[in-house]
């Protein structure tokens, strides 16, 4: 339960302290990095509080978050890029918890 409260406050954080004339709608996006568990209804089970999501589920591997990464270039796609950066972010460290430093 923590993790989705962290899904949500984060954003909300960073919105706040570095898009503070327009954080509301920057939280709005930031938050919809939570989107990217859509490729949760791949798996099965859909939800195992003990599989670490990084590398396990497309839009959360190595090469999506590459992507990731180039949408920060374009002023267009900069916001997004934030939200499903700090998406991963916060689920790697999901997985730290679970004990596992570099998910395979």
């Amino acid at each position: 339960m923590l993790h989705i409260v962290l899904h949500v406050l984060v954003p909300a954080i960073v919105a706040l302290v570095f898009y503070r004339p327009r954080w509301h709608r920057v939280w709005l996006v930031l938050a919809a990095g939570l989107l990217l568990d859509i490729d949760h209804v791949l798996a099965t089970p859909m939800f195992d509080p003990t599989r670490c999501s990084i590398n396990f589920h497309p839009l959360h591997t190595y090469w999506a978050m590459g992507i990731y990464v180039l949408l920060l270039f374009s002023p267009l796609t900069r916001v997004w890029a934030v939200g499903f950066l700090l998406h991963m972010a916060l689920d790697y460290a999901e997985c730290w918890q679970l004990g596992i430093r570099w998910p395979q």
